[in-house]
């Protein structure tokens, strides 16, 4: 699914992210869930991989550790908080190397 709520206001998004997380824990179906927003990743994810810049690899992949079901609660949980903390530092430093890259570009 590549970013199926992103056009959603965000308290229709988090209702269907509440949703679709449990249709999952229901029918527990593997899926590929796309997202530029940390928040989603991690409240959806049971492992969140995070992008390099150009060329497009696998930079970090960090599994959730928190438990499932999830409540709309754990987004509140210092677990919750350290792995966005982590996410959130490795995808600005690769936002800073295209930035980077593109000046270098068109300098």
């Amino acid at each position: 699914m590549d970013e199926p709520f992103g056009a959603l206001d965000h308290q229709t998004r988090e209702l269907m992210q509440e949703l679709l997380l449990g249709i999952w824990e229901a029918e527990r179906k593997t899926v590929l869930f796309v997202t530029h927003d940390i928040d989603e990743a991690v409240f959806m994810g049971s492992r969140v991989v995070v992008m390099s810049a150009r060329p497009g690899r696998i930079k970090l992949d960090r599994a959730v550790p928190i438990a499932h079901p999830r409540h709309y609660s754990v987004k509140t949980t210092p677990a919750f908080s350290e792995l966005k903390a982590e996410l959130t530092e490795q995808v600005r430093v690769e936002v800073r190397a295209a930035q980077g890259e593109m000046a270098a570009n068109t300098g």
